[in-house]
């Protein structure tokens, strides 16, 4: 990539400068220490380590921070095959060989070994637990073994063995599963999960390993296996080389289930989640592909694209530049003019989203460019509902689903298609409330009504635009290519376990917003399908004079931890914005209205009374007088107050839509508005009346007095002088009564000469 082109970075939704939609920024992590024999990640505590030959140094990767100052701890001398802090951090565990395992009380120094009871036994690897039955767990060729330990105490107790001939293992910290490889090929596993709620054994399962000749047995090996946690399940993914395949395999309570495949085009692939969006990584091509596989889809998220370095500084750039070093790529260079290999042969990509390159001893953390993302895509539906599960970036993602939705409508989508995409904005928001997610934002009130007038009267009501097609029902499934069930009877049972594992559901909602985050540790998650939008391409508008966005400082930023888009939100940076743009006839934009409403109306949302209030303006200002008495008297248009005064506003000019104010005010009980309104309108003696009749003392006397004395008509005069004088006390008295009795006489002087 030339530099001109990586240091292009246009403004505004939609352009994301150079053609990327994963990234790494840069700085990185640096962890280049003199003397340092290896570089490992403790998975369990977050952080990198790296040992040198009498010390181990560490940095903790979460939050990530380039310039975090490492902390340093003695060890004694030796080999180093593997290191783990224990998850209180106070102890720490070196694998010294196949045979011992040193563990060192940090505070104290004192230090004890593990070591194999037979010569035979082989060390693979230990992991510390969280679980309330052992603290760390030792998985040798002859199974594991679980053990209990003290920090106070120079020893460890056994509590469990499994007995199991191992020839690897699997381990994440983060799904706290362990799997086992058993057998010649070594594609029988066997899973423990071992969190904080206990000790849940998976049934055994074999991997799906395609044949490159007819007597061969293919060998699974450890570095095809990866264990991901996405929207709070947890998959297996085994690469098959032959087959160039990569299979998805789903952990459920008591079954192990194949969902399907993934397309590999390398030998060679790495495996990254961020934001619960699994990146296959296909490292001999150089592209990363974009999975978002909470609605066990196998179609990409977009087209595959470079993983590139961003954030590199100019100013280094044009210092290398001078002392005649070669700058062509920008964003592959570090900070010491060094070029950075793209997929190098010493890159480690660590769980879930770093990647260490061990050569240059520096770390980098994964992130995903949302905006070059939705750009890319031409399914509307289908971006918006990826945009809405995001939660690193829940701000940004928030403000690309304004940005399109305005896009949308100011194009003049069809709108079937405006009307889906407002249903997915709506039904996520909707889930964020039930589910607890909705922190920011206006206050959120549930609608009373049933909303059956809305859905009824609808087609009969807008003549403008063909509302009549309805949005897609929601598909229900639970997931696509189930097949290779293991004890498929058990599957939508539920365990008499603590650990809460999936079921394998049959039918589900199409969006969902449910936690991404591992609930201690258990198999959590929940099925779902989604519907397909219209191809057409979005690029959503940049923010400027003509579109309005979220602004928020940074502060705010950082409390927004859902995208969901709450119906005052579409109001205000949606609905508003676009009516301002808008030019010629308002019917269009009155049928996306219609929509929005008849979405909230299922969801049983209240919405804002401006939208409303708009809805009555751009009716009115193309004099569509009839369909707004029919919006009113179908209660698509909700009575308030604000929605009665903007009726007698627009109703200026058509009595019958002033009336519809007037009856407003006397069905919501606003008997003072009501009363006011008939006496500028002249009616002071039904105003009388009225205001007798529903008890409204509220109203000075010398309002009615002048509207009769405006009328000149003397005999009014006198009778609302007349019916003061007998239902006010004291009136008589006050000024009021002074002056209008005397233009009262005058006027009767007047009529007598």
């Amino acid at each position: 990539m030339s530099a001109q082109a990586s240091s292009s970075q246009p403004s505004g939704f939609g352009s994301s400068g150079a053609l990327s939609h994963v990234y790494i920024q840069h700085p990185p992590l640096r962890c280049k220490i003199s003397g340092a024999r290896n570089i490992f990640y403790d998975d369990g505590t977050k952080q990198l380590i790296v040992p040198t030959s009498d010390q181990v140094f560490c940095w903790k990767t979460t939050p990530f921070n380039p310039n975090v100052t490492p902390s340093s701890d003695q060890i004694g001398e030796g080999p180093v095959l593997s290191i783990r802090f224990s998850l209180d951090l106070k102890l720490l565990a070196v694998q010294r060989s196949h045979h011992e395992v040193q563990i060192q009380n940090r505070e104290s120094g004192d230090t004890f070994s593990f070591k194999c009871r037979s010569e035979s036994e082989r060390i693979l690897g230990f992991f510390w637990t969280d679980s309330p039955t052992c603290d760390i767990v030792f998985v040798k060729t002859s199974g594991l073994e679980l053990f209990s330990c003290s920090s106070g105490i120079r020893s460890l107790q056994l509590v469990e063995t499994k007995k199991l001939n191992v020839s690897w293992y699997v381990y994440t910290h983060e799904s706290r599963l362990v799997l086992l490889a058993t057998g010649m090929q070594c594609k029988n596993l066997t899973g423990y999960q071992i969190s904080s709620v206990g000790i849940v054994r998976l049934p055994r399962f074999d991997m799906a390993m395609a044949k490159s000749e007819a007597n061969s047995k293919p060998v699974l090996a450890a570095e095809d296996i990866y264990i991901v946690t996405v929207y709070g399940r947890i998959y297996c993914l085994q690469l098959d080389k032959i087959a160039m395949q990569l299979y998805c395999y789903r952990f459920y309570r008591d079954a192990v289930i194949q969902q399907g495949s993934l397309p590999v085009y390398s030998t060679k692939i790495a495996v990254s989640v961020v934001d619960n969006v699994l990146l296959v990584h296909q490292v001999d091509a150089k592209v990363v592909i974009i999975y978002d596989i909470f609605a066990d889809s196998q179609v990409p998220v977009s087209a595959p694209l470079p993983l590139l370095v961003r954030g590199f500084s100019r100013a280094n750039a044009a210092a290398s530049q001078l002392m005649g070093q070669n700058v062509e790529g920008l964003e592959g260079k570090d900070s010491n003019h060094g070029e950075t290999v793209i997929y190098a042969d010493e890159w480690l990509f660590l769980v879930p989203d770093l990647i260490c390159d061990i050569a240059n001893g520096v770390l980098w953390k994964i992130h995903l460019d949302l905006e070059a993302i939705s750009s890319s895509s031409s399914e509307v539906q289908t971006v918006l509902e990826f945009l809405q599960r995001r939660k690193l970036e829940a701000n940004k993602a928030k403000q690309l689903c304004l940005a399109m939705a305005r896009t949308i409508i100011l194009e003049r989508r069809p709108v079937p298609m405006v009307a889906r995409a407002i249903d997915v904005l709506v039904n996520c928001f909707s889930l964020s409330i039930k589910t607890g997610k909705h922190h920011m934002g206006s206050k959120v009130e549930r609608s009373s009504t049933s909303g059956s007038n809305v859905n009824s009267a609808i087609d009969e009501s807008i003549s403008q635009a063909d509302t009549s097609e309805k949005s897609p029902k929601q598909e229900s499934g639970s997931g696509t290519h189930d097949k290779s069930i293991v004890k498929s009877s058990s599957v939508t049972s539920e365990s008499e376990d603590n650990v809460s594992f999936a079921k394998n559901r049959g039918k589900s909602i199409n969006v969902d917003l449910s936690s991404s985050e591992q609930n201690g540790g258990n198999l959590i998650g929940t099925d779902v399908s989604g519907d397909e939008a219209q191809p057409s391409v979005v690029r959503p508008q940049a923010p400027g004079s003509g579109s309005t966005s979220l602004r928020t400082d940074e502060q705010q930023e950082s409390l927004v931890t859902s995208a969901a888009i709450s119906p005052d939100d579409l109001c205000s940076f949606v609905f508003a914005p676009v009516e301002e743009e808008m030019a010629g006839d308002s019917s269009y934009l009155v049928a996306i209205i219609v929509e929005f409403l008849r979405s909230a109306n299922l969801e049983r949302l209240k919405v804002a009374l401006n939208i409303y209030v708009l809805m009555i303006q751009l009716l009115a200002r193309n004099e569509n007088y009839a369909e707004l008495g029919l919006f009113i008297m179908n209660k698509i248009i909700e009575p308030s107050k604000e929605v009665a005064m903007q009726l007698l506003a627009s109703g200026r000019h058509n009595f019958q839509t002033r009336k519809l104010g007037l009856d407003m005010l006397r069905e919501l009980a606003l008997h003072h508005d009501y009363v006011l309104l008939l006496v500028q309108d002249g009616y002071y003696l039904e105003a009388l009346r009225f205001a007798r009749k529903t008890k409204v003392n509220t109203v000075q006397p010398s309002l009615f007095l002048e509207a009769a004395y405006a009328s000149n008509d003397s005999q009014h005069l006198a009778a609302v002088l007349r019916f003061f004088s007998d239902f006010i006390p004291r009136f008589k008295s006050t000024t009021d009564h002074q002056t209008y009795s005397r233009y009262l006489a005058e006027m009767n002087t007047m009529v007598t000469a």
